[in-house]
């Protein structure tokens, strides 16, 4: 008896207790992920440009929405939310034309045929772990890869 209710206790307790560095990291490449499908599927059906800022050095990830060749802020709530959670950075990103990309702010393009190049986005956790997003463009395939993988571009 004594055993069940120490395993009751556990079972309500446990999803209330702070998520961890490893947790963090994988619900933040998910939800890059998100916002990158999100993003080249809006520009397409909307035919709008977007652009995503990811801050290599600082961590951020913003959206703008491209009006008339200036950078505004999209009106969808979906873009309010934080993208990576504490402690998640951008190790680098990788794309075709420029190689691979290590510091300062990175603009991706998604333009009305969706995203415009392909994709690599390597994440770090501040423990050591590490998750791989990437994304083809105009197919709106991203996949999400646990560790640092190198992808042939």
């Amino acid at each position: 008896m004594v055993i069940f209710i120490l395993g009751l206790a556990a079972l309500l307790v446990f999803p209330l207790l702070p998520s961890t560095d490893a947790s963090n990291l994988k619900d933040s490449a998910r939800r890059l992920a998100t916002v990158i499908r999100y993003l080249g599927e809006r520009s397409v059906t909307t035919k709008t440009p977007y652009r995503m800022n990811l801050d290599i050095s600082g961590g951020g990830v913003t959206v703008k929405k491209i009006v008339n060749g200036e950078e505004t802020t999209p009106e969808d709530p979906f873009f309010s939310r934080g993208i990576l959670a504490d402690g998640v950075s951008i190790e680098d990103i990788e794309i075709p034309r420029l190689g691979k990309v290590a510091e300062g702010v990175f603009n991706v393009g998604f333009g009305v045929a969706g995203l415009d190049d392909f994709l690599v986005i390597h994440l770090k956790g501040t423990k050591g772990g590490e998750f791989t997003v990437t994304a083809l463009p105009q197919g709106g395939r991203v996949e999400v890869l646990e560790g640092y993988q190198e992808i042939t571009l």
